[in-house]
C-alpha cells in the first residue's frame, strides 16, 4: 500500500495521461492496436520507475511468433497483468473482473488495451466473453486470463485453476502459454518503499494438437503443474 501511494503521488504531474488514455481508447481505430499498447506500456514504465520496481522476463522465445494465443498465469496481486505486459513486446490484453475494472485509471487502462470485462455472477455474459475471446484469438489477438479467478494473498504458492478459463482456447484451437509469476505480490503487498524485483517466466506454449481431446479439467491441471514446477525450480533449485 505504501508503494501504491508513492506511485500515485509521484505521478500527479502526469495526471494528464488518464484523459489521454481515455481519448486514445475512444479512437482506437485511428491509433491502432500497437500505438494503444505502446501508450499503456509507457504508463506501466512510469509507474515502475516511481515505485522502484523491476521485472525480469524469461522464456520470451517460447511465445508463438504468429497468430493469437492465451496466456494463463498464476495470480498474486494487482501488478500481475502489468508485469506480463511490460515483458510482452507484442500487443496483448487481459480478462478482468468487471467489478474491479471501473475505478479511475483502471477503467482507462482496460479500455486502452481493449480488455474483456467478465461478470462472474452472470452466466450468460460469461459465456459471451468466452465466445468473444475465441473469436478474437482466432483473428490473432493475445490475451491474459487468470485461471485462479482472483488472488488470495497466497504469495508464490498456486491455487486451484478453474477449468472454464480454458474453454476459449479450445474453441479457437489456439496455443495456451503457461506463465509463472514470482514475487509479483511484493509490489503492492509489502509495506516498504525499497526496491522490489519480480519475475515473469513464459513457459513453452502448448499447441492445440497437444491438448486436443483433453477435458478442461485435465488442461487446468496440466497448466497448473507446469507453472508450479517452474516456481519450485526457481525458488528451490536442486
Amino acid at each position: 500500500m505504501l508503494r501504491f501511494v508513492k506511485v500515485i503521488l509521484w505521478n500527479l504531474p502526469r495526471i494528464y495521461m488518464i484523459p489521454k488514455m481515455e481519448y486514445i481508447a475512444r479512437h482506437a481505430d485511428r491509433y491502432g492496436e500497437e500505438r494503444c499498447y505502446d501508450y499503456a506500456r509507457l504508463a506501466i514504465r512510469r509507474m515502475m520507475r516511481a515505485g522502484h520496481i523491476t521485472t525480469k522476463k524469461y522464456g520470451a522465445e517460447n511465445l508463438p511468433l504468429e497468430g493469437g494465443y492465451i496466456m494463463c498465469p498464476n495470480h498474486q496481486g494487482k501488478y500481475d497483468a502489468l508485469g506480463i505486459m511490460i515483458s510482452h513486446d507484442k500487443p496483448c490484453s487481459v480478462v478482468i473482473d468487471d467489478a474491479k475494472s471501473h475505478g479511475i485509471l483502471v477503467k482507462q487502462f482496460i479500455d486502452l488495451v481493449q480488455g474483456k470485462r467478465l461478470k462472474k455472477d452472470d452466466t450468460r455474459q460469461s459465456i459471451g466473453i468466452i465466445k468473444e475471446l475465441a473469436e478474437d484469438t482466432k483473428k490473432g489477438r493475445r490475451f491474459i486470463i487468470f485461471p485462479e479467478g482472483g488472488y488470495f494473498h497466497n504469495h508464490n504458492t498456486v491455487g486451484e485453476f478453474k477449468p472454464g478459463c480454458f474453454k476459449s482456447a479450445m474453441k479457437a484451437r489456439v496455443p495456451i502459454v503457461p506463465v509463472a509469476l514470482i514475487d509479483s505480490y511484493k509490489v503492492f503487498e509489502e509495506w516498504t518503499l525499497g526496491k522490489v524485483e519480480t519475475q515473469v517466466h513464459f513457459l513453452k506454449a502448448i499447441p492445440y494438437e497437444e491438448y486436443q481431446g483433453m477435458t478442461t479439467v485435465e488442461i487446468a491441471e496440466m497448466v497448473k503443474d507446469r507453472i508450479t514446477s517452474r516456481i519450485s525450480e526457481v525458488l528451490s533449485p536442486a
